[in-house]
C-alpha cells in the first residue's frame, strides 16, 4: 500500500501526469523517423530534463521509451521502413496489409498489441524489482565488483558480430571512465591540465554524441527515406473477435519480450522477431504470414513493448541497464544524484513508484495520442531530410549547451560523435561502451574497496560465493560467445570452399 500511496503522490503532486503525455507524444514521433531510436529520442531530450525535479524526469524519459517502441510501426507499416530496429519484424506483414487497403487496421493492431504488452511488462516490472534489489542489498565490494564484470561481458557476448569488438568498447568505456579525480586517493588522472575535466567526463555528454550525433552523421550519408502517401489513414482498432484470435500471439510476443527483456544486451530487435517466428510456428493460419497477417504485428509488436518495461528491471535492481534506452535512463537517475540499484528503491521509493505510476499512465496515454499522432507523423515522415537532420542537430547542441553554457562540452559531445561514427563503420557495438562508462566507477571502487578489506589479496573475489558465482557466469558467457563465434567462423569457411569448388 506505501507503494499505491507514494505512486498516487508522485501523480498528483509533481506534473508527472504531463510528462507522460508530453513523452508518449515525444516518443511516437521521434519513433516514427526511421533511425531515430527510442534511445535517441530519449537522448534529445535528456539535457533538457537538468531543471526537472527527479520524478518528473524518470517519468518524462521513460514515457518516450514507451512511446517510441509504437511510433516505430508508423513507417514501418506506411512506408516498409521501421522507424525503430524493434519494429523491423512489423514491416513483414504491416506493409503487405498497407498495400490491401487495410493500413489503418494494421496501425491498430499495433497500437492495441503495444498497449497490451506494456501493461503486462510494466505489472512485471512492479513484480521483479522489489525483490532482486532485496537479494542485491546482500552483496559485498568484490560481489559489485563482480556484478558490473558480468553485466558488461553479458552485454558484450550478446553485442552482434565480434565478441573481441564487444569487449573492446566495453574497455574503451572503463577507460573514459578513468579520466578526473581517482575515487579513493583522489589524485587527478588524464586531465590534462584542464580544470573542466576534474569531475570526468560526463557520460550524459558521450551518450548524446554516440547515440544522436552519430545518427545524423550516418543519416547523411544515406538516400532520403520514402513518402508515405498515405495521408488519409485513421487507426481502426481490433474488434473483440480479432483479439479473441490474437491471444495466443500476444501471449507468446509477452513470454519471449519478458525473458529477452530481463536478460541486459538482448532487447526488444532479438524479442520482436523470436516472437514473429514463434507465433507463425503455433498459428493456425501460418500461410498468411508475410502476406498481411494480423498475428504478424501482434506478436512482435508485444514482445517489444514488454521489453521498454522489463529491461527497467535490471537497471532498477541492480544499476546494469539492460538496453541502450534504459541505460540513458539510468544517466538521468544519476544526473539528479540518485544511486541506481538495490538500494534505491529503499532511499528513493517517490521516484521509483512514482516512475511506475507514470508508466502507467503512459501506457494508458497511448491510446488516446496513438489515434491523435498520426496526421503529426505522416507529415513528419514527408519532411526533406536535410531539414530534419539540421532541426536534430540544432536540438542536441542547444540542449547540452544549456546546461553549463560550456562550448568544452560541446566540444566533447562533437568528439563522442565521431568515435560513435568511426565505431558503427568498424562494427563496434555501442552499449558495451555506454555500459563500461556508466558502471566504471562501481567497478573500480569496488575493485580497491574489496582490494583494502583483504589487505591486497585477489582471492576474496573467490572466497566471497556471489562473486564466485558471478565471475564464473561472466567467464561462462564469453566463452559460450567465442565458441559460437569460431563455429560460425567454420561454417562460413566450409561454405565458401564449397561454393568455390
Amino acid at each position: 500500500m506505501n507503494g499505491i500511496a507514494h505512486a498516487w503522490a508522485a501523480l498528483t503532486g509533481t506534473p508527472a501526469v504531463f510528462a507522460a503525455f508530453a513523452g508518449v507524444a515525444w516518443g511516437m514521433l521521434g519513433g516514427a523517423l526511421p533511425g531515430i531510436s527510442p534511445s535517441i529520442a530519449m537522448a534529445l531530450l535528456l539535457p533538457f530534463t537538468y531543471g526537472l525535479d527527479p520524478i518528473t524526469a524518470v517519468v518524462l524519459l521513460g514515457a518516450v521509451y514507451v512511446g517510441a517502441e509504437y511510433g516505430g510501426s508508423i513507417p514501418a507499416i506506411l512506408i516498409r521502413t521501421p522507424g525503430t530496429n524493434s519494429a523491423a519484424a512489423t514491416v513483414l506483414d504491416g506493409y503487405a496489409m498497407h498495400l490491401q487497403g487495410r493500413g489503418g487496421e494494421a496501425l491498430g493492431l499495433s497500437l492495441i498489441s503495444g498497449v497490451i504488452g506494456g501493461l503486462a511488462g510494466l505489472l512485471l516490472l512492479i513484480v521483479l524489482t522489489d525483490p532482486l534489489a532485496r537479494v542485491a542489498l546482500l552483496f559485498t565490494p568484490a560481489a559489485y565488483f563482480a556484478l558490473g564484470v558480468l553485466g558488461i561481458s553479458v552485454i558484450a557476448s550478446l553485442s552482434s558480430g565480434s565478441i573481441v569488438k564487444g569487449l573492446i568498447a566495453g574497455v574503451v568505456g572503463l577507460m573514459i571512465a578513468t579520466v578526473g579525480t581517482d575515487p579513493l586517493s583522489g589524485v587527478n588522472r588524464f586531465t590534462f591540465g584542464r580544470a573542466e575535466l576534474l569531475g570526468g567526463i560526463e557520460f550524459i555528454l558521450v551518450m548524446i554524441g554516440v547515440f544522436a550525433l552519430t545518427e545524423i552523421f550516418t543519416q547523411s550519408g544515406l538516400p532520403d527515406w520514402d513518402k508515405s502517401r498515405a495521408r488519409d489513414t485513421h487507426i481502426k482498432l481490433p474488434s473483440w473477435a480479432m483479439l479473441k484470435r490474437l491471444r495466443l500471439a500476444l501471449g507468446l510476443g509477452i513470454g519471449i519480450g519478458t525473458f529477452e527483456g530481463v536478460m541486459p544486451g538482448a532487447g526488444g530487435t532479438i524479442a520482436s522477431f523470436m516472437s514473429y517466428n514463434e507465433a507463425r510456428r503455433w498459428s493456425k493460419h501460418p500461410e498468411e504470414f508475410g502476406k498481411g497477417s494480423p498475428e504478424g504485428i501482434a506478436a512482435p509488436e508485444a514482445a517489444n513493448n514488454v521489453v521498454a518495461g522489463t529491461a527497467l528491471v535490471p537497471t532498477l535492481a541492480f544499476g546494469i541497464p539492460g538496453s541502450n534506452s534504459t541505460a540513458i535512463l539510468l544517466g538521468a537517475l544519476m544526473i539528479h544524484g540518485l544511486e541506481p540499484g538495490p538500494l534505491l528503491l529503499s532511499r528513493n521509493p517517490d521516484v521509483v513508484y512514482g516512475l511506475f505510476g507514470g508508466l502507467l499512465v503512459a501506457n494508458l496515454a497511448q491510446l488516446v495520442i496513438g489515434i491523435l499522432i498520426m496526421t503529426p507523423a505522416i507529415w513528419l515522415v514527408n519532411r526533406p531530410k536535410p531539414y530534419l537532420l539540421a532541426a536534430i542537430y540544432v536540438l542536441v547542441f542547444s540542449g547540452i549547451y544549456t546546461i553549463d553554457h560550456s562550448l568544452f562540452d560541446l566540444g566533447i559531445v562533437l568528439a563522442a560523435g565521431v568515435l560513435g561514427y568511426l565505431m558503427r563503420w568498424f562494427g563496434f557495438p555501442f552499449l558495451p561502451l555506454v555500459l563500461g562508462l556508466v558502471l566504471g566507477y562501481m567497478i573500480e571502487a569496488n575493485y580497491r574497496r574489496a582490494l583494502v578489506i583483504s589487505n591486497g589479496s585477489h582471492s576474496v573475489f573467490l572466497q566471497d560465493p556471489v562473486s564466485a558465482l558471478l565471475l564464473g557466469l561472466a567467464a561462462i558467457f564469453i566463452l559460450g560467445s567465442a565458441f559460437r563465434g569460431f563455429r560460425d567462423a567454420r561454417r562460413r569457411g566450409a561454405a565458401r570452399r564449397e561454393s568455390a569448388a
